[in-house]
């Protein structure tokens, strides 16, 4: 009987025939199955049976779970991060409801470090952990805002928004990432807390970087909310602030303003003094400033000046481990587009290892990964299982 899996082995015999550096017609040629019939189970418009599979993976050498086990595990997967997103999409429409008056929450200065508990989870890369606590510390936050608001707990709650919108984000919810920013602002205004609506307004800039002129506006909203602001929390900000005008930018192909907005973070980064990891969790300094001007080169699609960049960079012990994976899959995709296709792949192994949830959903691992299947002159077994892995 056909296995009925909406196109997905068709999707991973044509991956795996990629791999091995075959044609449709060569691939047939080796199989008891006419060309037509591969063909059509490629395209997806004719189910593959069991006996086609094996066939399939008899003449590529390689085991039959490479074409049929991926589409369960990748289903699976799925279900499961629905499963942990679905209680955090409900209780972001908690904000303009009249409060439960059954409920009961925990005193205020402990939901305040849990919601810095589950930021800090997040930078660790532990999404799913941050995923499961966050509803909680969202709901209790709510309910002590809208029965006896206070600045501390406006705050927190404005942050533990924010943590939504980064796990949502990272594991492929751009629309829930959207709202849980919305919320952020919400809380962030009756806080009167103008780092955290600038925070908010530097996370707006970068999720709309295809659009130049509306991403450097947002970032020139958040300037504005710091104006007349002197600490040392404002300048890391600012700095922040212009980071993302660097990724906008950089998107757009603007090299002049990439280097502008770089050069004013360099400045408020003397300004601030070391790295500001205890500003808002945004590790703003020297590191973070040479991490996102490699992954401006990356955006402007300048491989060799990146491939420089990223392999005279040293990351200090301390830097967070989403930042050191990002930097490990940015390094990939300047390491596969020079051409260096083994350190690519080891790259790509360190960040998988590193933070797997992060690295699994990062579009430059896709990236990457695709290309190393076009390029790649053999095709070892870690390059089909990174494959598999990220869904290709």
């Amino acid at each position: 009987m056909p296995t009925r899996d909406g196109g997905h082995t068709g999707a991973r015999i044509r991956q795996q025939r990629r791999l091995a550096h075959l044609t449709q017609r060569q691939l047939a040629d080796r199989l008891p199955y006419s060309y037509s019939l591969l063909n059509q189970v490629e395209c997806g418009s004719r189910a593959a049976t069991p006996d086609f599979i094996a066939a399939v993976a008899s003449a590529l050498r390689i085991d039959v779970t490479l074409l049929t086990g991926p589409a369960t595990m990748t289903d699976l997967q799925r279900q499961r991060i629905a499963a942990l997103v679905r209680p955090i999409r409900e209780v972001l429409d908690l904000f303009d409801l009249d409060p439960d008056p059954t409920a009961e929450t925990a005193p205020v200065p402990d939901l305040v470090a849990a919601a810095e508990s589950v930021c800090q989870q997040v930078r660790a890369t532990h999404l799913r952990a941050a995923a499961g606590e966050l509803p909680g510390v969202i709901t209790g936050l709510t309910h002590i805002v809208q029965t006896r608001p206070g600045t501390e707990a406006w705050q927190a709650l404005a942050s533990a928004y924010r943590t939504a919108h980064d796990v949502a984000l990272k594991v492929g919810y751009p629309d829930l990432a959207a709202v849980a920013l919305d919320r952020m602002g919400w809380a962030a205004e009756r806080a009167s807390d103008p780092c955290v609506a600038a925070v908010r307004q530097y996370k707006r800039a970068l999720a709309r970087q295809e659009s130049e002129g509306l991403g450097q506006r947002l970032v020139q909203a958040g300037h504005a909310l710091l104006d007349g602001e002197t600490s040392r929390e404002a300048r890391a900000v600012a700095g922040q602030l212009h980071l993302g005008a660097v990724a906008v930018a950089a998107r757009a192909g603007d090299e002049s303003a990439v280097e502008d907005h770089l050069a004013a973070a360099r400045d408020l980064a003397q300004q601030v003094g070391g790295e500001a990891g205890d500003v808002h969790w945004l590790s703003f300094g020297r590191t973070d400033i040479a991490l996102h001007a490699l992954g401006a080169q990356v955006r402007m699609r300048q491989w060799d000046k990146g491939l420089e960049q990223a392999r005279a960079l040293r990351l200090p012990a301390a830097t967070l481990m989403s930042r050191r994976a990002r930097y490990l899959v940015d390094r990939a995709v300047v390491e596969m587009e020079t051409g260096y296709t083994e350190a690519s792949l080891r790259q790509l192994a360190g960040a998988r290892h590193l933070a797997p949830e992060q690295t699994q959903y990062h579009p430059g691992t896709r990236d990457a990964v695709s290309g190393l299947v076009h390029t790649a002159r053999r095709t070892p077994d870690t390059l089909a299982h990174m494959a598999t892995w990220v869904g290709l």
